[in-house]
């Protein structure tokens, strides 16, 4: 601000302070001060172009809307975790809404349809970068209908878990026990090609298995039939798989991926249970936008991103169930979803599964 404008700022102050009785006492002179202060805030505004934030001036700020299109499972949880923070962090309110159905395309076209004002997002799992290579007609295309703004989270592996009644105590035995003609195997997933069907999929072609495929609406609902014995086995994650491993409701007997979980240290990899090519992750979550946003919001969100997975604390929480912090920039966000399309596109080409 130039000298001059300083100096109009004080000469109108002090006419509002001579104006409002500023030498009142008591009370009355603190509400009066309290009002120059507004007055002289605003005055400032005008000469400067600065901007007088909302609560200052009485609105309320209008809540983040996070649509997660799927149950209970790990896209909810680390949305609820993350806007948690959020919402400490910044003062602004967040509502996680939770928009089930035909494999996250529900809750991603509601997204994809909203005004792109930073006000609804969404996260999502690799579901998004795997349904243009199941379904022949989505009502979104993934890249051009959306903002990236940072992936959030990644985890390292599936684990193949099994209902207990199952005799087999190892991969390979299970492998066997599938491949009995009068064995009917039943894997369930939260719905079809998400990549926890996609991974299923994927080891019933590598293990040269015919397990027949259940379709849930959530990763709650599929384990619930798996802990039921309605379905014998389902890839599935840590934060769904755990804490029946420890109680010995569910029996883990692999894991995909390069390396074992350091949270289940004696079960081994498939590559070393004998079954090659599934050597693949977990997937990712992410949070985007509608497309059109403005670049400065965007950077707004992504800046307030990365400051809530510096919380020492939050981090913990994620890593205790099986999520790795990964934030990124907009840009490397962007291009990490390009190249995961092709991915999952080969891997769908490969498990076999013809779009729908």
């Amino acid at each position: 601000m130039s000298v001059n404008a300083r100096r109009r700022v004080r000469r109108v102050c002090r006419a509002v302070v001579a104006t409002s009785g500023a030498r009142t006492s008591g009370h009355v002179g603190r509400a009066l001060a309290a009002r120059v202060g507004l007055g002289a805030a605003l005055v400032l505004a005008s000469l400067t172009g600065w901007t007088v934030p909302a609560q200052a001036q009485g609105t309320a700020v209008r809540p983040i809307r996070i649509i997660v299109p799927f149950g209970p499972g790990a896209p909810d949880t680390i949305a609820r975790l993350v806007g948690q923070q959020y919402a400490a962090q910044t003062g602004q309110s967040v509502v996680v809404e939770n928009r089930l159905g035909a494999n996250g395309i529900i809750g991603a076209d509601a997204v994809a349809k909203a005004a792109p004002d930073g006000h609804t997002l969404l996260v999502v799992s690799a579901s998004l970068v795997v349904n243009p290579s199941i379904y022949r007609k989505l009502p979104f295309d993934p890249l051009r209908d959306f903002t990236p703004i940072t992936n959030l989270c990644s985890q390292q592996a599936f684990i193949l878990a099994v209902t207990p009644s199952l005799p087999a105590r190892s991969a390979a035995e299970f492998v066997a026990l599938a491949r009995r003609p009068e064995t009917n195997i039943a894997y369930g997933s939260p719905g079809i090609g998400n990549t926890i069907h996609l991974a299923g999929a994927l080891f019933n072609a590598r293990a040269g298995l015919h397990m027949t495929h259940v379709p849930y609406k959530s990763g709650g609902l599929a384990t619930g039939a798996l802990l039921s014995g309605e379905i014998q086995a389902m890839m599935s994650n840590e934060l769904l798989v755990l804490p029946y491993q420890a109680s010995g409701r569910l029996r883990a007997l692999a894991v995909t991926g390069h390396r074992r979980l350091a949270s289940l240290p004696d079960i081994p990899t498939l590559g070393e249970a004998g079954i090659p090519g599934m050597d693949i992750d977990a997937g990712w979550f992410g949070l985007l936008g509608p497309a059109g946003m403005a670049p400065e919001v965007v950077a707004r969100l992504n800046a307030a991103m990365r400051r809530v997975f510096d919380d020492p604390a939050l981090r913990k929480r994620l890593q205790e169930q099986g999520f790795e912090p990964s934030p990124t920039s907009p840009e490397e966000f962007r291009a990490y979803l390009e190249g995961q399309l092709k991915l999952y596109a080969e891997m769908v080409r490969l498990a076999g599964i013809e779009p729908e």
